[in-house]
C-alpha cells in the first residue's frame, strides 16, 4: 500500500455514566487507605504535562478536518468501530483510548490512498498495537476484525500496517494520555477517596464519549482528564463544586483556559446525546463499556495473527 508522508507536518456526567454516584461512592471498595500520593508526586504528574504534546497528533491535525482535506465522517466511524470491537472484547478504557491515539498520530503524518479501505485497515493495525500493549487476553489480528467491518485483512497485511504505525509514531507507544493523570486528580478532588472509583469511572467514560468529536483532539491529555473528573464530581453530593479556576491549581503547567474550554466541549457532546436520543435515561451511560459483555479470545504471540 502506498503512502505518502507529510514532510511539515445537561450534566454530561449524568449522560455518560449509569452508575449511581452515591451508590459507587458506599459501596465500592475503600480507596481512602491508597488515596495518599508521594510528595514528589506533584512534579512528575507536572512533567507529563510538559511533555504531553509529544503524544498528540498536532496542532493542525483537527484544522484538516475542518477544511475537509480529512474526513472526519470516515474517522467517525473508524472511532466507532474501535469503541465496538473494544466492548465487545472488554478491553480497558485505555486500550480504546490508545487505539484513537495511534490512528490520529498516524493520519497527522501520512496520506492514505483514496479507498474505502485504508483507513480500516490503519483502525485495525491500531487497535491491535494497543491491545499488545495494555490486555492480557488479546484475540488473533482475524478475530479482531467484527462488529461491521467491511473488509477481512489477512494477519500479513495487518503486521505490515503495524510496522507502519510504529515508525510513524517512532516507537512510542507507551503514551502519555488523560488516564495517566485520572488517579491524581481524582485524589485532588477527593482526598478521602471515598468516590475515587466513581469519579474514575465515570470520567473515563466521558473522556470516551468525545474521542469521535474532532474538538477533543485540540486539548491535551491534562485538560481532557482534569474537565472530565469535573463533570464527573456533579452527581457527588459530598464533593464541593470545583471549576476551572480551581482545578488549575492541581499541578503546574495546567491552564484555566485549557480546561474549561474542555469541559464546555464536553458539554456540548453531552447535549448532543441528548438531541439525538432524548429517550436515554439521564443516568445511563453511552461508553461502549457498557454494552454486553462476550468471551474474550485466547491470546496469540505478538507477531501471531
Amino acid at each position: 500500500m502506498q503512502l505518502t508522508h507529510y514532510k511539515d507536518l445537561g450534566s454530561c456526567s449524568d449522560l455518560l455514566c449509569d452508575e449511581d454516584a452515591s451508590e459507587l461512592a458506599d459501596d465500592s471498595p475503600d480507596r481512602s487507605r491508597d488515596a495518599e500520593f508521594p510528595v514528589d508526586s506533584d512534579e512528575s504528574i507536572a512533567g507529563f504535562i510538559e511533555g504531553e504534546a509529544d503524544y498528540t497528533p498536532g496542532f493542525d491535525y483537527p484544522a484538516r478536518f475542518r477544511s475537509n482535506s480529512l474526513d472526519s465522517t470516515s474517522r467517525r466511524d473508524a472511532v466507532a468501530w474501535i469503541l465496538k470491537v473494544s466492548a465487545y472484547y472488554r478491553f480497558q478504557d485505555l486500550t480504546a483510548y490508545l487505539a484513537v491515539n495511534y490512528m490520529d498520530r498516524f493520519l497527522a503524518s501520512h496520506r492514505l490512498p483514496q479507498n474505502v479501505w485504508a483507513l480500516q485497515l490503519v483502525s485495525v493495525a491500531s487497535l491491535s498495537l494497543a491491545a499488545k500493549m495494555e490486555e492480557t487476553l488479546v484475540p488473533t489480528l482475524l478475530d479482531l476484525q467484527i462488529e461491521g467491518a467491511e473488509f477481512v485483512f489477512e494477519p500479513r497485511t495487518i503486521r505490515r500496517m503495524e510496522l507502519l504505525v510504529l515508525r510513524a509514531l517512532g516507537w512510542r507507544l507507551r503514551s502519555v494520555t488523560p488516564f495517566t493523570y485520572m488517579d491524581f486528580f481524582a485524589y485532588k478532588l477527593d482526598p478521602s477517596g471515598k468516590s475515587a472509583t466513581y469519579l474514575i469511572s465515570c470520567a473515563s467514560s466521558i473522556i470516551l464519549a468525545t474521542l469521535h468529536d474532532i474538538e477533543s483532539l485540540s486539548h491535551c491529555p491534562s485538560s481532557l482528564a482534569a474537565a472530565a473528573i469535573i463533570r464527573a464530581a456533579e452527581d457527588v453530593a459530598d464533593l464541593a463544586l470545583i471549576d476551572a479556576g480551581i482545578a488549575v491549581s492541581w499541578c503546574i503547567g495546567l491552564t484555566e483556559d485549557g480546561i474549561g474550554n474542555c469541559y464546555r466541549m464536553m458539554q456540548r457532546v453531552a447535549e448532543g446525546v441528548m438531541l439525538k436520543n432524548p429517550v436515554v435515561n439521564m443516568g445511563s451511560r453511552v461508553s461502549p463499556a457498557s454494552l454486553p459483555p462476550a468471551k474474550r479470545r485466547r491470546k496469540t504471540s505478538a507477531g501471531g495473527g
